[in-house]
């Protein structure tokens, strides 16, 4: 346990961050998961809307350094690959 005050906060904003962190990735998971269920059930209109949701919830995670901008980039590539991929077929 820290001793210096300064410390004792620092330790307070890393646990108030990671939380934060914790909370957004659920909800790109939690988007990602209801993207795919809705390609699986061919439900194409609600699929075209997630996917433009879980952009959005990617970019903005990857701006506020909660994921990498590269990961962002690419799970979104992945997800329009996927709805392109359902849509065509």
């Amino acid at each position: 346990m820290a001793n210096i005050k300064s410390a004792k906060k620092r330790i307070k904003v890393i646990n108030k961050k990671t939380a934060q962190n914790r909370r957004i990735k659920e909800m790109i998971k939690s988007t990602l998961k209801d993207f795919e269920r809705a390609v699986a059930d061919g439900d194409m209109d609600k699929a075209a809307e997630l996917r433009t949701l879980a952009e959005k919830k990617l970019k903005k995670a990857a701006a506020k350094h909660t994921i990498s901008k590269q990961a962002a980039s690419r799970k979104v590539s992945q997800v329009t690959k996927r709805f392109n991929a359902a849509k065509a077929e």
